[in-house]
């Protein structure tokens, strides 16, 4: 597609207000003054925004340690033993290694911490204002704030929201912050949850269901479809699932929970087909919600949708004259990475550099369970839903040498590509660190490359990513 250019480059010296310091607002920060304009970010938190302080950061820290629970609970297997080891314990993590989920946390935090620090001293380096309070937007073209150092009025030239989003709460459920939680209040635990209930079996609630399940809590999954991840790729949610059950997890599917109480040891939640299930915890992970009411945004004209997120177009403008929007108030793609690129995008095309839109079939996105998902391009639900021509072809991950090496058994690559053209369309790979494995796939899809592109691109052996090239190799003939 032809590169989209915005012909006022006399924006360059202009003034640029952004409210919100998540990825999509620091990113656009730092594009902002490279193009030489004068930058204000307004964050309420910290920079780095909800993804850095109480989300993805702290997420995926704990998330890593819980798969150092699952790779020592596979060390056996290798023929790894520790003088002390004994019988096999009911639940492998608390047979020889336990969590200090206070320590844990405070990890997490203190590199929450850190990262948020990084982000403002870097925009602070580049010539970035950073004002910490509450952002309204008055009219298109200034902004007011509520600071720690009193009030600002801020003239503005362009105008990027970066509001995010924050947890969806049932009013039958109100978090305590102690027994009945959301994700951003997990890091105040001191001690690990005996009995855990999530309720929500997309990303945030199998994520946090698979790393206290391997961090040693036992955890009931409550989900209102007939399997675990109903949006992504059904043979992943289904290895998942299984992954899940084997590790003693309890799924329960086809029914929601309808409230949720405290008891005198924990909580009991009430599901609608009239079980109560009870344990010491419950984590609401039930979607979440864009931070967009009360700051002014209707009353400027800001055109919201009726789920409440801000409507933009490929360029992230909105419905008002030089405001722009960006990440999860945009209810786009829910993903760090989208949010980065629509601010990047929504910045170069108001200071008139060349940009192209936002090609949401090029996103990778990754799920943190274990073995994590990680997808690109079509999925074969969507070329499914539009009939169109594909060939497909999956290989275990059992079959690589390099995963037999690592005791890995969970896990497949499949790839979609065009019958005739031999185009790869997409693909799925199940693995650990199928974040890292994505990329060539990703780069296939972005370029348009063919299976046989990828089939004869030399692949390290023994490796991981061979598996990527042999099935490229399988779809040589199905395809082309």
């Amino acid at each position: 597609m032809a590169a989209v250019t915005n012909q006022t480059s006399d924006l360059q010296a202009s003034r640029i207000v952004i409210v919100g310091g998540g990825p999509g607002g620091y990113e656009a920060a730092l594009v902002a003054r490279r193009l030489g304009a004068d930058v204000t970010v307004v964050e309420r938190q910290g920079l780095g925004g909800a993804a850095v302080l109480t989300d993805v950061v702290p997420s995926k820290t704990l998330i890593a340690t819980a798969d150092w629970m699952t790779i020592a609970d596979g060390a056996g297997e290798l023929g790894i033993r520790l003088p002390s080891d004994t019988a096999q314990a009911t639940h492998p993590s608390q047979g020889r290694h336990l969590v200090d989920l206070e320590a844990v946390n405070a990890r997490v935090m203190s590199l929450a911490a850190a990262q948020s620090a990084d982000i403002r001293a870097r925009l602070e380096r580049e010539g970035v204002r950073v004002l910490l309070g509450e952002g309204r937007l008055d009219g298109a073209s200034r902004v007011h704030v509520h600071g720690e150092d009193g009030e600002h009025e801020l003239d503005a030239d362009v105008v990027l929201l970066a509001l995010g989003s924050t947890p969806r709460v049932l009013p039958t459920a109100v978090p305590d912050g102690e027994r009945i939680l959301t994700w951003t209040q997990l890091y105040n635990l001191a001690e690990l949850p005996k009995k855990l209930i999530v309720v929500g079996s997309g990303v945030t609630g199998a994520e946090f269901a698979g790393a206290y399940n391997a961090l040693g809590s036992e955890v009931v999954l409550v989900s209102s479809r007939d399997r675990v991840l109903p949006g992504e790729d059904a043979d992943a949610a289904e290895l998942l699932e299984g992954v899940f059950r084997s590790r003693g997890m309890v799924v329960m599917g086809r029914t929601r929970a309808e409230s949720a109480e405290r008891t005198a040891d924990g909580v009991a939640v009430t599901l609608s087909d009239g079980r109560v299930v009870e344990g010491s915890h419950v984590l609401f992970a039930v979607g979440s919600i864009p931070s967009t009411r009360g700051i002014g945004l209707e009353e400027s004209g800001v055109r919201l949708t009726d789920s409440g997120h801000i409507q933009v177009d490929k360029v992230s403008r909105t419905s008002v004259r030089g405001v722009y929007a960006a990440g999860d108030c945009t209810g786009i793609l829910p993903l760090a990475s989208v949010a980065a690129m629509q601010g990047r995008v929504a910045m170069s095309h108001a200071l008139g550099d060349a940009v192209s839109p936002i090609k949401l079939r090029t996103v990778a996105a990754n799920i943190f369970t274990a073995p994590e998902i990680a997808t690109v391009g079509y999925s074969e639900e969507a070329l499914k839903a539009q009939n169109s021509k594909y060939v497909t072809a999956t290989l275990p991950l059992a079959r690589n040498p390099r995963a037999k090496m690592l005791g890995m058994r969970d896990g497949f690559v499949k790839l979609f590509a065009h019958p005739e053209a031999s185009v790869v369309l997409g693909g799925v790979v199940v693995a650990p660190r199928a974040s890292e494995l994505i990329f060539p796939i990703t780069l296939a899809v972005a370029h348009r490359l063919t299976v046989d592109d990828v089939a004869d691109a030399f692949t390290v052996y023994p490796s991981l990513s061979g598996s990527i090239a042999e099935v490229a190799r399988m779809l040589h003939h199905r395809a082309g």
